[in-house]
């Protein structure tokens, strides 16, 4: 497995991860009690359906701004980390899976970049 296949596989088992974690954890296990959970939803895991397609056909142009996505949920993460007790450790896996994507999708583009340089 080349490096690049590697990292594609990183970043797609966070991207997944986090919005199998997300829903899990706002419809099941937390589910709001201020808004309503499609609105919650909507806004929350909207934004990870956005560029799921080309994630999971390997497009650099992405990648490349997936990246930057994958920020916001580690901020939020870290934030519901350092104030909820009770959700703390979903949080944690929430910075996680996002430190994955955001590592997985930036370093995909350095090596699939490399590769194409190499093959013309």
């Amino acid at each position: 497995m080349s490096k690049s296949g590697f990292y594609y596989g990183l970043a797609l088992c966070g991207h997944l991860g986090l919005l199998g974690l997300l829903i899990i954890w706002n419809v099941w296990l937390y589910p709001p009690t201020i808004f309503p959970v499609a609105i919650v939803l909507l806004v929350y895991i909207g934004p990870l359906l956005i560029p799921l397609r080309g994630l999971l056909h390997g497009r650099l142009y992405t990648h490349a701004w997936t990246h930057f996505l994958a920020l916001f949920y580690f901020t939020v993460g870290v934030m519901i980390a350092a104030a909820n007790l009770e959700e703390r450790w979903y949080a944690i896996a929430q910075v996680v899976l996002s430190i994955m994507l955001f590592m997985g999708s930036m370093l995909f583009v350095r090596y699939r970049a490399r590769e194409n340089k190499t093959l013309h």
